[in-house]
Formats: structure tokens, C-alpha cells, sequence
């Protein structure tokens, strides 16, 4: 994270003495990115976080690529979704992936977690785009609401509990490399900078510390390299009673993002709301169009020459776009031109603005399609620029 928080009781040095009531020592735990040379955080336990009470059978828990799909403008039509399995792990059903990044829908019947979870494998970003929730991790507690993006890193141990109200519906991003606010926008001290879309003021880390200090049987799932490892606890992993450091999730809200808008039509990057290894996160809000005379507000016919570019429709009208439903994803891929649907170009020109959502993941390595998204593929979608 770009600053540094705190939360509750903290020795005033590190690796000192600090004690609990009883005279023991709490256990001091570093949680820390890059072996010792990138961001961390260090956390004050009341038991020792390494005291497993039990370690069961691992669980397959992987994704298949459907190699056959082939080079396709995709449309998957997820929109009419009710839900995609019982809880929170089983219901994650990635739609596409590479070696970098995995990209799903999750959409779980039950709306708490009986177990904890852990990714082991990378960090997440989790857009919320029907539901509202506590986050409770080691940190303490998220609120989390629709519109909001949660940046959750790696080996963050954390339960969701979401209002029983409601659809309730998730779209997750998975990282291999640490998801990151965006460079450009900071200056050399990683304060964001005035033309930044957004700014610490918008970014909410957890705001109350939550002590689970009851002894009992706590389940940790924890994923790493295509499996969940079953891990029994005799205490809670959210024993902590302080923590402070760079390192810890927090969420982001979309209807936060400023857009930033020019006399003739922008390029995707000025949408730009995360970085990381091999991919970039955008966000399509509404905004003012283009203020050029002349100016064309839908966008122009692109090829990709080194990219692959997925779309996922949140809210509002879509102008550019035909057929397109709240939910759906659309993957245009390196190597095909792809662009505005026809009448949509000349039927754009006098809107003065836009009020749509969505969310746009930018890859450097081609993504394919998993075995799942195979059932939501839009098979009339390739051909639906020909009139």
C-alpha cells in the first residue's frame, strides 16, 4: 500500500519485549513481500500463530484451459447467473486465465463463511458488484459495499460475511504478482499526485481492530500451486492485538474514481485504477464526452498487438456495444481488430455523456478461456459486426 497504518496496542520498538497481562510474551509475526525488501507489516499475536492442531487431506482446487475455443472475439453471457455453488471457495468459477492473472465470477448460496481463507498463490482484487459485507482478516474489519474494489494480499487469512438481503454477486481478479496503485500516479515517496483519479482520502483499510481470543477449532483453507490445503487451528488466526506497516487489504470504491476526460476521445489508460505483474485494471465511470466540435465520443477500431482485452459490463448503457448485458464479459484478443458495433459510431456523436460502470482488465499475455466460461461463450458474437 502506498502509506503506513496502525491499529490497536504495539510495543513503541519492534522486536522488543511485549507483554500480556499474564507476563507472556505476545508473538510477534512479520508479514513481509520480497523476502525483506518490498512492503510489510508486523502483527502482535496472543498465541503462536504456528501451533497447527491438524493437517487434512489437500483438495484439488485448479482450472483447465479449453484449448479448442481458438481466436474469437468472445462474448460470455453471465448476466443471468443466480449463483454459482454453495460457499465462497466452491462458488469461484474462473472464466479466464494465463500465467499471470485469473479473472471469475463468484455468486456463493451461503452468505457466511464457516472457515477462513488464505491465497497463498497471489493477491486478489474482488469487485463487488451486487452485495454488502463485513471482511474480517487479521487487519480487523472491512466494511465492504457494492461499487467497491477490496485489494486483498497475498497470504491475507480472512472470512467474508454478507448481508442475507439481496443478490449477491463478486467478480475476482487473481494475481500472481502484487496489485499495486497505479505508478505514474505517485511521486517518489508513493503519495498519490494531484492528477491521480483517486487519492488516499478514498482508500479505506480496515477501521476496527477484530480480536477472536476463544480457544476451539478453526479452520484455515489455504491455496497453493492448484490445491486447498486444510489447515486446524486451536486458536483463531484474528488473535491479534495490533499491527502496523504498509502491507494489509483495503477497498477502493468505483464511484470514487475520478474520471479524467479531454476535447477528443481518450485512450483507455487514463481509465487506469491498478498495476501489476503482466496486466492493468481500469474503470469505465460516467464522464463527460469529448468537447472537440467535431469530436466522435464512441471509441475507435484498435488492434491489439500485444494485449488481450476483457471487459466486464457493471452498470448503465453501453454505447459502443450491442447485445451486451449488465454482467456480461467481452474478451477481445491480440492479433483482431475490434471495435464499435455498426450504426453505433454515427448514433454516439452529440451525446454529451456517459453513464455506465465497468470494469476493463488489460493482459500482456494472451488469456484463455477455462472449460467453465465454455457454457456462458456467445456464439453469435464473432460475426456480430457484419450486418
Amino acid at each position: 500500500m502506498a502509506y503506513y497504518h496502525r491499529m490497536g496496542n504495539i510495543p513503541p520498538k519492534r522486536h522488543t519485549q511485549f507483554r500480556q497481562p499474564d507476563g507472556s510474551l505476545y508473538k510477534e509475526e512479520v508479514v513481509s513481500s520480497k523476502g525483506f525488501s518490498g512492503i510489510y507489516s508486523t502483527l502482535y499475536h496472543i498465541n503462536n500463530p504456528n501451533e497447527v492442531t491438524a493437517i487434512g487431506k489437500p483438495k484439488p482446487y485448479s482450472w483447465k484451459a479449453a484449448t479448442e475455443h481458438g481466436l474469437k472475439q468472445t462474448h460470455l453471457k453471465t448476466s443471468n447467473v443466480e449463483f454459482t455453488g454453495d460457499d465462497y471457495l466452491s462458488a469461484r468459477r474462473n472464466l479466464m486465465m494465463n500465467s499471470d492473472v485469473m479473472m471469475g465470477i463468484c455468486s456463493p448460496r451461503q452468505r457466511k463463511m464457516d472457515y477462513y481463507f488464505k491465497n497463498a498463490d497471489g493477491d486478489e482484487l474482488i469487485y463487488v458488484h451486487d452485495g454488502e459485507g463485513v471482511m474480517y482478516s487479521q487487519f480487523g474489519k472491512l466494511e465492504v459495499h457494492k461499487g467497491d474494489y477490496i485489494v486483498i494480499p497475498r497470504t491475507t487469512i480472512y472470512r467474508f460475511e454478507f448481508e442475507e438481503k439481496g443478490p449477491l454477486r463478486l467478480l475476482i481478479i487473481e494475481s500472481f504478482g502484487a496489485i499495486e496503485t497505479v505508478k505514474r500516479y505517485r511521486n517518489e515517496v508513493g503519495q498519490l499526485l494531484e492528477h491521480s483519479p483517486y487519492c488516499e482520502r478514498d482508500i479505506r483499510p480496515p477501521h476496527e481492530l477484530h480480536v477472536e481470543d476463544k480457544k476451539g477449532e478453526y479452520l484455515v483453507q489455504i491455496k497453493k500451486q492448484g490445491m486447498l490445503h486444510q489447515y486446524s487451528y486451536g486458536h483463531s488466526p484474528l488473535d491479534i492485538v495490533g499491527w502496523d506497516g504498509y502491507l494489509y487489504p483495503y477497498a477502493l470504491s468505483i464511484y470514487d474514481f475520478e474520471p479524467i476526460t479531454g476535447r477528443i476521445h481518450q485512450p483507455p489508460p487514463v481509465h487506469q485504477t491498478f498495476q501489476a505483474w503482466g496486466f492493468v485494471i481500469c474503470s469505465f465511470v460516467p464522464r463527460l464526452f469529448d468537447y472537440h466540435p467535431l469530436s466522435i465520443p464512441a471509441p475507435y477500431n484498435h488492434s491489439n498487438i500485444d494485449s488481450d482485452e476483457v471487459l466486464y459490463y457493471a452498470e448503465g448503457e453501453f454505447m459502443s456495444r450491442k447485445g451486451i448485458d449488465r454482467g456480461s464479459f467481452t474478451l477481445h484478443m491480440g492479433g483482431l481488430p475490434h471495435g464499435p458495433h455498426p450504426g453505433t459510431v454515427e448514433k454516439s456523436i452529440g451525446a454529451k455523456a456517459t453513464d455506465e460502470y465497468a470494469v476493463m482488465l488489460d493482459t500482456f499475455k494472451s488469456l484463455q478461456l477455462t472449460t467453465d466460461a465454455l457454457a456462458f461463450v456467445d456464439e453469435n458474437y464473432p460475426m456480430s459486426w457484419t450486418e
